[in-house]
């Protein structure tokens, strides 16, 4: 498949022309807010179209990483990317390479450290169920050794550490599953 060929996905920014790894390079001694949140949603859109599926995603990764309050006016135009996550998953074509993002986020969200220990972990375990719901195919790993959270137990964390409105964001994504198609969006 020709990278071109990816169509952009509908819930993270247009990306600048000539984006590459220093766009978030430039951030390494940031305190990783606002800007570094919007760079990440940008340089995943960009590797999404080059047909780097599985990179887009760990940049989606950064990005629910960054150091946010949850007022930062960024948030209000591209919120947290559970939607771009879950669209990314459901809309990479066969032959272009992504891993397994249920084990990923399985694997990540039991060795998370800091910073921001808690609300990653959380944010993780919330792009795993995530995961599950749109591609329930995709096996989790059998011998990973962490509990696996309930949805109630992921809602419960994100509203005691995620920002304002976290959770309530997580399950309109989360709701939305049955309309995530390869033919459709969940607009």
């Amino acid at each position: 498949m020709l990278p071109s060929a990816l169509p952009p996905c509908p819930y993270l920014p247009a990306p600048r022309a000539g984006l590459d790894w220093r766009t978030l390079h430039v951030h390494r001694e940031d305190v990783r807010g606002a800007e570094f949140y919007h760079d990440c949603l940008e340089y995943a859109q960009a590797l999404w179209q080059r047909g780097l599926a599985a990179r887009a995603m760990l940049c989606l990764d950064r990005a629910l990483g960054s150091d946010l309050r949850g007022d930062e006016p960024v948030l209000r135009t591209w919120p947290l990317p559970y939607a771009a996550m879950a669209w990314l998953v459901v809309h990479t074509p066969p032959g272009v390479f992504m891993g397994n993002p249920r084990v990923h986020f399985q694997h990540y969200a039991g060795r998370m450290n800091e910073p921001r220990r808690e609300p990653r972990r959380w944010r993780a375990w919330a792009c795993w169920a995530l995961t599950r719901a749109v591609r329930p195919d995709l096996p989790g790993d059998p011998k990973h050794a962490i509990a696996e959270p309930t949805l109630e137990e992921i809602s419960a964390q994100l509203n005691a550490y995620g920002l304002p409105g976290e959770a309530e964001l997580w399950r309109s994504v989360l709701s939305e599953r049955p309309k995530m198609t390869a033919g459709e969006s969940m607009a």
